[in-house]
């Protein structure tokens, strides 16, 4: 799978459905971002990430002493 970080999902999604894209599935939405996923041509899974920065630093931050 190749998964893509993008900024304003649901927006480029929208654009993406005018050139007739359409995600294999809806927006999956968790505290640390949104996901949809898509087939490229060739039947390569694709995965839009929106991510939560807040959330997502939170989930990898590692403490040390």
């Amino acid at each position: 799978m190749i998964n893509y970080r993008v900024e304003g999902l649901e927006a480029l999604l929208a654009k993406m459905k005018q050139h007739g894209i359409l995600p294999t599935d809806s927006i999956e939405r968790a505290s640390y971002g949104n996901f949809v996923h898509l087939m490229d041509p060739e039947g390569n899974k694709i995965e839009l990430w929106e991510p939560n920065d807040v959330e997502f630093a939170k989930m990898s931050t590692v403490t040390t002493k």
